[in-house]
């Protein structure tokens, strides 16, 4: 099982299978154990999924997270898929999970996860994060905390550094 890194710096063996979306006219293949499945498929199928906590989903970065607005926290697990570093839709993903759906569970960031973006992630409510392969899981705990202060304010702090400073 691969590991992965938490906000405050642990490292840990990831229990989770990310299921990958079937194509089309093939089914839904869950493994026997903790899964991730495409939050469209676990609404559509909800009802299978109740009361289980070995079930989490995974949006992509073109998916709404509102499409999960009232059940968010049903969910012991949502990861956000960056299908590339570039691609910078997954920290608004993560922002509107924590501030607008108040999704108060772990919060995963998989894909193409790169250590330079370990604190802007942890800043937009990221809980987790499972790095790219070829990346060195054991630098990732000094490179969640680059910088001591943040100008903007994120999930972490509402107060920005200018209101910081005066106060």
């Amino acid at each position: 099982m691969p590991d992965l890194i938490t906000s405050d710096g642990s490292i840990r063996q990831d229990s989770w299978a990310v299921v990958p979306r079937p194509a089309d006219g093939d089914s839904l293949d869950i493994p026997d154990q903790p899964s991730l499945i495409p939050a469209d498929l676990w609404l559509a199928g909800k009802e299978h999924f109740e009361n289980r906590d070995d079930i989490g989903v995974w949006l992509d970065s073109h998916e709404e997270p509102e499409i999960l607005a009232g059940v968010v926290n049903e969910l012991p697990v949502i990861a956000v898929n960056f299908p590339k570093f570039s691609d910078g839709r997954g920290y608004s993903i993560a922002r509107l999970l924590r501030e607008r759906l108040n999704y108060r569970n772990e919060l995963r960031a998989v894909g193409d996860v790169l250590l330079d973006q370990l604190q802007f992630m942890k800043r937009c409510g990221f809980d987790t994060y499972v790095l790219r392969a070829d990346k060195d899981i054991n630098k990732a705990a000094r490179c969640l905390n680059f910088f001591t202060q943040g100008y903007q304010a994120a999930t972490d702090t509402d107060v920005p550094l200018f209101r910081r400073r005066a106060s």
